[in-house]
């Protein structure tokens, strides 16, 4: 056998930013379909969340990727050339249709894998999730506020959703419906896969569950470039069980490469083709969603980073602010802003700035300015506005107003 490679920390932490397309120039003009393809085919799963204080989630990967691009062109990989489907992957998530085949054993197992209101629907009201399905049958796409049904009264409550919602969801969640579009308020539109998918995915072989997680492994593996268990599993929340089958066959034929990451204390894999750059010059705002931080205890392993969405936390508790983006500038996340889009007053609202005490508050607040700038523009803001919270405020607010 041979020895285990010893990887610097360093060296990890670009591997890892080049896997999830940060080792790459932003293009000079605005990405199009075959980019967008390109970056969504190497993540494997982009997160969809409602939260829309400054931009819906899924549009900022590629922004932060690739600059500023026409969000209608990610919308018609979803919603009309359906080059992407919409499933429960890591959470609600975009996926290359290539995917749907390898999840349908998550379909089949709904009753172990869903939870709560979607199960609980079907075991007590078959008949009526059975109607509704037929009625999208026969009727065509049909939204949760098309039906006459109560809210339940359960403030707080993320999942407040009535019988026909979780019907709904449970008939996505097995694959009988699949998403056909968002509205513009980001409802789902639930049709038959048949009117949504195409043909050659849906007539695609179902294969075997080792063989789909293993296939779940492997792009979770060049997404992440060099990944403990925890995080190849975590990429698209798989069971221990499952995930420790597929890593062990995917090492027995060299697919993964065992080794030791300097300070991460803990074993790691690596897709052995995977780039070693030598240096990263990224320089990216990142949605709380994005794949390359979304799972936290990874973020503090890799650079160091203690990162909290805090949306949850009651206001006075804040350390750093609602919506926060971390700042990636080189191979290191240097500083975090609290962002909000005031649509109404048309400006980008940086609400509070805070540096990482190893970076260079001059040199990261004229980057972070520009960076802004370059966002506010993509977003149809007129102007960045810094509001005076944060140790970085008084220097961004002064590189905002130099620019």
């Amino acid at each position: 056998m041979n020895p285990v490679e010893r990887l610097p920390a360093a060296l990890a932490r670009r591997i890892a930013l080049a896997a999830q397309g940060f080792a790459d120039p932003r293009p000079a003009v605005p990405a199009g379909t075959r980019q967008l393809r390109r970056l969504t085919e190497r993540l494997g799963v982009v997160q969809i969340d409602s939260v829309n204080v400054v931009s819906r989630s899924h549009y900022l990967p590629a922004f932060s990727r690739l600059g500023p691009y026409p969000r209608e062109q990610l919308d018609a990989l979803a919603n009309r050339r359906h080059d992407l489907f919409e499933y429960w992957a890591h959470e609600a998530s975009f996926l290359p249709v290539r995917l749907h085949p390898v999840l349908r054993w998550r379909m089949a197992a709904a009753e172990q894998e869903a939870w709560g209101s979607m199960t609980r629907v079907q075991r007590e009201r078959p008949e009526y999730v059975a109607a509704l399905l037929a009625r999208v049958r026969s009727d065509g796409p049909l939204r949760a506020s098309m039906l006459q049904e109560e809210r339940p009264n359960r403030p707080g409550s993320m999942w407040n959703w009535h019988a026909g919602k979780a019907a709904l969801e449970y008939l996505f969640f097995t694959g009988a419906l699949t998403a056909t579009a968002r509205t513009a308020g980001f409802e789902r539109v639930y049709d038959l896969p048949e009117r949504v998918l195409p043909a050659d995915v849906l007539h695609a072989p179902t294969p075997a569950r080792a063989d789909a997680v293993r296939e779940l492994v492997r792009t979770a593996a060049r997404a992440l470039g060099v990944a403990t268990e925890t995080d190849l599993r975590d990429y698209f929340r798989l069971t221990p069980a499952d995930a420790r089958a597929a890593i062990a066959d995917l090492a027995g034929t060299g697919e993964l490469l065992p080794v030791e990451v300097a300070g991460w204390g803990r074993p790691a894999w690596l897709d052995p083709a995977a780039r070693r750059p030598r240096w990263i010059r990224a320089r990216a705002l990142l949605s709380p969603f994005d794949s390359l931080v979304w799972e936290r205890p990874r973020v503090e392993r890799i650079f160091g980073f203690r990162y909290r969405l805090e949306i949850y936390t009651p206001a006075d508790k804040r350390v750093h602010g609602y919506y926060v983006l971390p700042f990636l500038l080189g191979d290191r996340l240097v500083a975090r802003v609290d962002l909000k889009a005031d649509r109404q007053s048309g400006v980008l609202r940086v609400q509070a700035a805070h540096v990482e005490e190893h970076a260079d508050p001059l040199h990261v607040a004229a980057e972070l300015a520009a960076e802004l700038r370059l966002m506010a523009g993509w977003m149809g803001l007129g102007a960045v506005v810094v509001a005076d919270r944060g140790d970085l405020a008084p220097e961004l607010s002064r590189a905002v107003a130099a620019g």
